[in-house]
């Protein structure tokens, strides 16, 4: 009788029973809202609290920075400073024989590594070279001052430098010039305040190999002497010249003489008239530029 029972219940009633609808089986997505509202507000609270924490200490640094500060002190110790008073090749750059102390504030011209051949020391505030700068610096072949306050160059500063072939001061404060060494090839005095008694009579005839000679925008009354042969170069313009030689380019006992390797003069912006000296450029190939008329 039972069983008769189970049966009719299954046949009148489960017909009546819907299936469930089939689930959508999308690919997964974890959406944390309040994990990400709380994380976020967490993370708000720690960059304001370090905020706070930065200006009250007085620390003139960036948020960033203060979070790396935090989980990494070694960045700290790296980070560059002006301290002169380090290494010079952690102050200065130091790459294969050239030494780069440019735009750096230093004073004075930093103890430098052995065998340094080329120093690169512009635009900074040196104002005085002493002889004990290069006294044990007997490699270098190009030194590069432009753009100082260098007032005073101590005698014999570079009577060491026997390979030295470059040598630029320019845009400095000098009144004189200092005794070169003699393997020059390029000087560059620009843009000083030199003076023709600032300037040996003989500062210039040793030197056989000087080709380019630069002492443009300075207050020189008169045109050097005793230059050398071997000079291509001569730049004298916007100075206080207002005489010159027969002998200053040319020798005047010497109808024949000419001046071969010389192929610029510039003088322009002198007070000087130069046709009334035609007789001092008889031996040049060509005329200075500069005022004739």
């Amino acid at each position: 009788m039972k069983t008769l029972q189970a049966a009719f219940f299954l046949v009148a009633f489960v017909p009546l029973v819907k299936p469930a609808p089939t689930i959508q089986q999308d690919s997964p997505k974890f959406y944390e809202y309040d994990t990400d509202i709380v994380t976020g507000s967490l993370v708000q609270q720690d960059y304001e609290m370090l905020s706070k924490d930065i200006i009250k200490d007085g620390t003139n640094v960036s948020l960033d920075t203060g979070l790396r500060m935090q989980g990494d002190d070694s960045e700290l110790s790296a980070r560059p400073t002006k301290d002169t008073n380090l290494p010079t090749c952690l102050l200065c750059v130091c790459l294969s024989g050239s030494v780069y102390c440019e735009e750096i504030d230093i004073e004075a011209v930093p103890p430098l590594p052995k065998e340094t051949a080329y120093l690169y020391a512009r635009f900074n505030k040196i104002k005085r070279i002493a002889v004990s700068d290069f006294a044990d610096i007997t490699t270098l072949r190009r030194i590069d001052f432009s753009g100082n306050m260098i007032e005073e160059i101590e005698d014999g500063a570079f009577s060491k430098l026997l390979l030295l072939e470059e040598l630029s001061l320019a845009e400095n404060r000098l009144v004189k010039l200092p005794v070169l060494p003699p393997k020059l090839t390029t000087f560059n005095a620009n843009q000083n305040r030199i003076k023709s008694r600032g300037i040996k009579n003989n500062a210039f005839k040793k030197l056989t190999n000087l080709a380019y000679l630069y002492l443009g925008h300075n207050a020189l009354e008169s045109v050097p002497l005793n230059l050398p042969e071997s000079l291509r170069i001569l730049h004298l313009q916007h100075n206080n010249i207002t005489t010159i030689n027969d002998d200053t380019f040319c020798k005047s006992n010497n109808t024949r003489y000419i001046r071969t390797r010389m192929d610029e003069i510039r003088m322009e912006g002198n007070p000087i008239l130069l046709a009334k000296h035609v007789n001092a450029f008889s031996c040049l190939r060509t005329l200075p530029v500069g005022t004739y008329y």
